[in-house]
């Protein structure tokens, strides 16, 4: 693997050139990891649109609660348990090393959990703009409804910087010793400078992905686990190389 560059700004064709040399390191592996997470992410769903059909419009029974929020967990594991696997796996393969299946199948409780609290933070500042931006746009609409439109706008830039600066938070989670807004905090600090070429790795990761799934949906198999190696060497272009938590090298 060649050397990271270290000047601080993002070089997305880096990235992109390491991140597919990456998944070449174990592509089988990838691929029957990411068909294990899309195998097991379609049947909550099956079992959710079962259970929703047989509830209807009638107030669900302690049952039906009891499963819905059983399959609502599940989903949450799943994803979690993918999101470290993946970024476990193209991490090792971005070493020059390559990984085995176990790597991406092992689960790490405090890594998943430190994701879901990372999660949570996010989504309640997102809560929290969209409130603000609720509220300043009906106090706006007594005076004239076309000012309504500012708060709109507002909430548009703020929601759409975010996303951007905040799109390497699972990996802050897992491999820096950070609390919940501190860990936004250094996604801030560190994308900033290099916000606009975020943008350009956002639109290349969303062209392979739209690539892989017009190939009737099983490019998805390869579209996927690539855009994971090449976000993972994105994150290590601008955060560093360092497991600050041993996530790669813990049993």
């Amino acid at each position: 693997m060649s050397e990271t560059p270290t000047d601080g700004r993002l070089h997305v064709l880096k990235a992109v050139e390491d991140g597919w040399t990456a998944f070449t390191k174990a592509p089988w592996t990838f691929v029957l990891f990411t068909l294990l997470l899309g195998v097991l992410t379609i049947s909550f769903q099956v079992v959710s649109a079962i259970v929703s059909a047989f509830a209807g419009n009638v107030v669900m029974n302690g049952g039906e609660i009891v499963l819905t929020i059983a399959i609502l967990l599940g989903s949450w594991i799943v994803s979690l348990w993918g999101v470290t696997g993946m970024v476990r796996g193209s991490w090792i393969a971005l070493e020059g090393r390559k990984p085995e299946f176990s790597d991406f199948i092992r689960w790490d409780g405090r890594a998943a959990g430190r994701v879901f609290l990372r999660w949570i933070a996010l989504g309640i500042c997102f809560a929290v703009i969209g409130a603000v931006c609720v509220l300043a746009g009906f106090g706006l609409g007594q005076l004239n409804e076309l000012l309504i439109i500012i708060p709109a706008v507002v909430a548009i830039v703020l929601f759409t910087y975010l996303s951007v600066n905040q799109k390497f938070l699972p990996y802050v989670a897992m491999l820096e010793e950070k609390g919940p807004i501190e860990s936004i905090q250094r996604g801030r600090s560190a994308v900033d400078p290099s916000w606009w070429w975020v943008v350009l790795l956002l639109m290349v990761d969303s062209i392979i992905i739209s690539i892989g799934a017009l190939l009737c949906g099983v490019g998805l198999l390869v579209a996927a686990p690539v855009v994971a190696c090449i976000t993972t060497a994105a994150y290590r272009q601008l955060f560093g190389t360092t497991d600050g938590l041993a996530l790669i090298s813990s049993d």
